[in-house]
């Protein structure tokens, strides 16, 4: 029956020339969409003014189009829930390896870049790259954005390590309630190294510094200070959240959300949907769902991430503009590289220049773009 309305609306409009207009009637109905032409935004997304504080400028997303997301289950409510469990590779006594790569691993079968999920929940599970989850034998994060079908099998789990020095038997993996910040996002999803993983930890930022820049709040002295005092394993979580970080970031995410709370109140019509994100003059991330909802059940973590990145980046005096930060709604050019599990998701990378744009559709109950991001690579 949708068919067939979709079919009557796209009668209806056979007498109008602009692709463009036959390409946004496919995204809002839910089929496959044309792709916008070059240098147009997807959907109908529109920014709204900056909140800028110190290096920081976040760009709110507003979209006046409203997707149910409420099918979806996220890392946060599985694992509180009990629904959704983590274990490590081997721990039921299977060993797995979906794609013949040897990994490291113990005489357990545990593997360091592979864990063990399942599903028991009535709802598909949405996971993100740069999710924590603490505990097993290291903490590990989410290597790529995808979907966990309802009654799946125990699933074969592509993650990365972010406590470096610790290889032994810990509490049951909890949600550590962060996403790691871009920088360490960057070399997860896009790198894929865990060498490059652990540099990216250990250092804060991997974006280069100019001669002009100013000292980091967060550079990797202090770190490297935070590391042999509190976090002698090199954990993600006890260096990002040691008493010689936190103060700064609580601070800071404190302040950027009485500003962004302020910039976003009153809309009418529109629903925040997510941020482009920019340090000093260089904008260097996005973060997009399909809904307000969506967003907002990721936001503080997201918030908190982008903040950590901020510390750890050089000042600069530079801030950066609207224009450019609208380039960020735009689809790439470029090549596509895609995977897809059946009537689940599909997942896609289009790489332009420096700029990497990844999505993540789920295909049921009708398809929609769950999150999109866009990343200026810093190497």
């Amino acid at each position: 029956m949708e068919r067939n309305v979709f079919g009557r609306l796209i009668g209806g409009v056979l007498g109008l020339s602009s692709l463009g207009a036959l390409g946004a009637l496919g995204f809002v109905f839910g089929g496959a969409p044309t792709p916008p032409l070059p240098g147009k935004s997807e959907g109908e997304w529109r920014l709204l003014e900056p909140v800028r504080y110190e290096n920081l400028s976040i760009f709110p997303v507003v979209s006046a189009r409203a997707y149910d997301t409420s099918w979806f289950l996220t890392l946060d409510e599985g694992l509180a829930s009990g629904e959704v469990q983590v274990r490590e590779q081997g721990s039921d006594g299977m060993a797995r390896s979906r794609d013949g790569v040897v990994r490291p691993a113990d005489s357990n079968g545990a593997s360091v870049n592979q864990l063990v999920l399942i599903n028991r929940s009535k709802r598909p599970l949405l996971l993100l790259a740069g999710e924590l989850v603490s505990g097993g034998k290291q903490d590990r994060i989410i290597g790529k954005d995808r979907l966990v079908p309802v009654g799946s099998k125990p699933l074969p789990l592509d993650v990365f390590c972010v406590e470096h020095g610790r290889w032994s038997s810990g509490a049951s993996f909890t949600d550590a309630k962060t996403i790691v910040h871009p920088s360490v996002r960057e070399q997860a999803t896009l790198q894929r190294d865990q060498g490059r993983v652990w540099n990216a930890v250990r250092s804060g930022t991997t974006a280069e510094a100019s001669p002009s820049a100013d000292e980091a709040r967060l550079a990797a002295p202090r770190i490297a200070r935070t590391i042999q005092d509190e976090a002698p394993t090199e954990s993600y979580q006890k260096i990002y959240e040691s008493r010689e970080v936190r103060g700064s970031v609580e601070m800071y995410v404190e302040e950027v959300q009485r500003r962004f709370a302020r910039e976003t109140s009153g809309l009418k019509g529109e629903h925040v949907v997510g941020v482009v994100v920019a340090y000093g003059g260089e904008v260097a991330w996005s973060d997009i769902f399909a809904s307000s909802d969506l967003f907002q059940q990721y936001w503080k973590k997201l918030l908190r991430s982008y903040v950590v990145e901020a510390l750890a980046r050089p000042g600069y005096r530079e801030v950066a503009s609207r224009e450019n930060a609208g380039e960020f709604l735009r689809r790439l050019n470029g090549r596509i590289h895609e995977e897809t599990e059946p009537g689940v998701y599909r997942w896609r990378e289009i790489n332009e220049g420096r700029l990497s744009q990844i999505e993540l559709d789920a295909m049921e109950p009708k398809l929609v773009t769950l999150h999109r991001v866009l990343i200026h690579r810093t190497n």
